[in-house]
């Protein structure tokens, strides 16, 4: 536990990812972390820092790459996260249910095309 380092989220986040990490057996040990410099929107300065962080884990071969926001500890956070997400195929993990809340939002407006337009054939 005293290898866990600490990310500028709240205290509750941390403990919750540093249980998750035990409980998926996931050691900062087995975690090789690379920066580099970004990129997309956010204009010249992410194109400039290298606050993307890129994951490799040891144990499964994996690797994360994670720019979601334009602090690099953040995305060290954010890259953790994802990896736990990865590791768990458990249907009840955040990615998941946000993933199945997409496809069923996405059926509901077919559905509501279909009967505005008349489209037959639609599930």
């Amino acid at each position: 536990m005293s290898s866990f380092k600490n990310f500028p989220v709240t205290e509750k986040k941390n403990l919750a990812l540093q249980r998750r990490m035990l409980d998926l057996g996931i050691s900062e040990n087995d975690i090789k972390e690379n920066f580099i410099k970004g990129g997309g929107k956010g204009g010249q300065k992410i194109n400039k820092t290298a606050s993307c962080v890129v994951l490799s884990y040891a144990k499964t071969g994996d690797i994360i790459k994670c720019q979601q926001g334009r602090s690099r500890e953040l995305n060290r956070f954010f890259a953790r996260r994802l990896l736990c997400d990865k590791l768990d195929n458990n249907p009840n993990s955040n990615k998941q249910s946000l993933i199945n809340k997409i496809k069923l939002r996405k059926k509901r407006k077919a559905k509501k095309t279909s009967l505005k337009y008349g489209i037959k054939n639609v599930d």
